[in-house]
C-alpha cells in the first residue's frame, strides 16, 4: 500500500511537472501575414528598385507598366539616395533608418515626401515644395510624425524651410523659403 501511494504521489509530480513546464500557456499562436508594403524607391526615370517598409528589396518598376493601364494606380514612393541597388537583398545602416521613418509617414502626408537623405541631422525628408523635415534616427518615428503633422497643420505657420522633430515633445521650426503643400 505505502509503495502503491508512493507511486502515485510520483505519477501526481510528474503529471504536474509535465502540465506546469511543457504544456501550460503552449496554445499555438496565430501566424500573421503581413505584406511588405512598397514604401521607397532606388532611382528615378523609366525603371526604379523597390524597396518595402522592412528595408527589403522587392524588385523593379518600370513605369511602362503603368501607363497601359493594365495594374492597379501605385502607391507614392519618396525616393532613397542611392544609385544602385545594394548588396544582399535589403538596404542597410543609414538608409534603413530612412526608410523606417518613410514606413511610419501618415497616409495623408505621404504623397508629399519627395525624397530622403542623412546628413548632419541624421534623417532628413524632404517634401514637394522643398521644406526638410529633421528626424535625426528613426527611433520613436510615429510620434516624431505626430509632432511635425501638427506643425504642418498649423495655420498660422505659412513659410518656412524645416521642422525639426528630433526631440518629438518640442519641435522647432525655422527660415522662411517654402510654403506649405496645398491642403486637401
Amino acid at each position: 500500500m505505502k509503495r502503491a501511494l508512493i507511486l502515485l504521489a510520483v505519477a501526481a509530480l510528474a503529471a504536474v511537472g509535465v502540465y506546469w513546464f511543457a504544456l501550460r500557456g503552449s496554445a499555438t499562436p496565430t501566424a500573421e501575414a503581413r505584406p511588405t508594403t512598397p514604401v521607397a524607391q532606388i532611382g528615378e526615370g523609366k525603371t526604379v528598385i523597390l524597396v518595402g517598409d522592412d528595408g527589403r528589396i522587392l524588385g523593379t518598376r518600370t513605369t511602362d507598366a503603368n501607363k497601359q493601364g493594365g495594374g492597379r494606380a501605385q502607391r507614392h514612393l519618396v525616393v532613397l539616395p542611392l544609385t544602385k541597388r545594394p548588396k544582399g537583398d535589403r538596404v542597410k545602416g543609414h538608409v534603413l533608418e530612412e526608410v523606417h521613418v518613410i514606413a511610419a509617414t501618415p497616409a495623408a502626408i505621404r504623397r508629399y515626401i519627395a525624397s530622403a537623405k542623412y546628413g548632419e541631422t541624421g534623417v532628413a525628408l524632404e517634401t514637394d515644395t522643398g521644406i526638410e523635415i529633421r528626424f535625426g534616427d528613426d527611433r520613436e518615428a510615429t510620434r516624431k510624425w505626430e509632432a511635425a503633422a501638427q506643425v504642418l497643420a498649423d495655420p498660422s505657420v505659412t513659410l518656412l524651410s524645416y521642422v525639426d522633430v528630433t526631440a518629438p515633445s518640442h519641435p522647432a521650426i525655422g527660415g522662411e523659403g517654402h510654403e506649405l503643400p496645398a491642403r486637401n
